[in-house]
């Protein structure tokens, strides 16, 4: 193990503690392919399943192994019409496993989201039985104000950016706190508690995971 490797260990580790206090089922995973794993045999075959906007999820080749396993997998990608998208949507409120990921935590294990319909947030916080968030080492702050800005000032550019989006993050780079029409930032949570306990468990990953 090198040096890297074992500072992340450390931090991951510590971070699985204060998210257990929390009512978090969380866990530590060196790698994306031993998190991969571990996702597998935490969702039971045949679960429903779906997911939010997450790069975190489909780079790690999480949403592939559902799709080509035994899962009924709710794909809003699929959908041909906004009509079937949206109710791909209100569906994941029923599924028994929602996958994700966070846009960061801070050190006491507080979960820090931003969304632009609010669709991903809602379905972390309230409906399906089972949340699992993978989430990499990248995204651990100090404190909740720095994961705060975190999730505004680098994850929120950067999927506008990624996402073509009609806003000033999305030319500049920079959050400008903006009231565009295609603002992805109209919904910021923090996850203080996990209620009831265990519903939300979360993968920590000791690897650069998403943004």
């Amino acid at each position: 193990m090198t040096a890297r490797e074992d500072y992340y260990r450390k931090n991951g580790e510590r971070l699985v503690a204060e998210l257990e206090k929390r009512g978090f089922k969380a866990y530590y995973c060196d790698s994306g392919r031993d998190a991969l794993k571990l996702a597998l045999e935490l969702i039971p075959k045949g679960s429903v399943v779906t997911w939010g906007g997450t790069h975190t999820i489909e780079d790690m080749g999480l949403m592939s192994a559902l799709k080509e396993g035994d899962y009924n997998v709710l794909d809003r990608s699929e959908a041909k019409t906004p009509e079937e998208k949206k109710a791909i949507y209100r569906k994941a409120f029923y599924a028994d496993w929602y996958v994700g990921s966070a846009n960061a935590i801070s050190e006491d294990g507080k979960i820090v989201n931003i969304d632009g319909t609010g669709n991903r947030v809602a379905a972390m916080i309230y409906g399906p039985e089972n949340v699992l968030m993978v989430v990499g080492i990248n995204k651990l702050e100090k404190t909740e104000e720095a994961a705060l800005a975190r999730a505004r000032n680098m994850a929120a550019p950067i999927n506008a950016i990624g996402l073509e989006r009609n806003t000033p993050c999305g030319k500049t780079g920079q959050c400008h706190d903006c009231l565009s029409d295609d603002s992805i930032c109209s919904y910021i949570t923090v996850m203080r508690l996990c209620r009831p306990k265990g519903r939300i468990k979360i993968i920590i990953v000791g690897e650069e995971l998403g943004y």
